[in-house]
């Protein structure tokens, strides 16, 4: 078997016959990618709650009414209680993975509490759960054609639409999705 390139920093994007629930349409944004599997969080999946829904919550005084408004995403499947900021810059918070120059991922109350004061990063989405792999799963999974990857592109997590993400980031690879076809064909 070869071993494929980390592809942590790069965008999972559901193949249109991609058809579990959990990620149709979807786009990953892979936060690490080893020999031990993969992690990432999906960012096109609202939740019909907000930032200031979640802060009551935690029991978090929030001193910035402007981000109360702010979308919280799914994700991923996996430990959908548990809450993840991706963000840009770093910062110094209790637990963050730098993904990249720019961007990681925070997974501790210290973040939120920062928001909510008006000191948190710059550009953040804030998401409940998310996608893993096991080892090798994801491999599988992109021989099997079920997603294209694409590094990643911080204005497509950070500023695009939510509904104009999986569109995007797949234009990112050069490829219309929305004329890719999930018939199969024999010549």
């Amino acid at each position: 078997m070869t071993v494929m390139a980390s592809l942590s920093d790069h965008f999972l994007i559901a193949m249109p016959t991609l058809k579990d629930p959990n990620f149709f349409h979807g786009v990953t944004y892979l936060c690490e990618h080893n020999e031990e599997g993969a992690m990432g969080i999906m960012i096109n999946r609202p939740l019909d709650i907000d930032l200031a829904e979640v802060l009551g919550q935690m029991n978090i005084t929030n001193e910035q009414p402007n981000i109360g408004n702010k979308t919280i995403l799914l994700g991923g499947p996996v430990q959908c209680e548990r809450g993840f900021v991706v963000h840009k810059p770093h910062g110094d918070w209790e637990s963050t993975l730098e993904i990249n120059e720019n961007i990681g991922i925070t997974s501790s109350r210290d973040i939120l509490e920062a928001l909510a004061r008006g000191e948190g990063p710059r550009e953040c989405l804030i998401a409940l759960g998310y996608a893993g792999w096991g080892p090798g799963q994801l491999e599988q999974e992109m021989v099997q054609n079920a997603w294209l990857s694409v590094p990643a592109d911080e204005t497509t997590i950070f500023n695009t639409p939510l509904e104009k993400r999986w569109e995007t980031a797949a234009a990112l690879t050069g490829v219309d999705i929305s004329r890719l076809s999930s018939d199969v064909g024999h010549a």
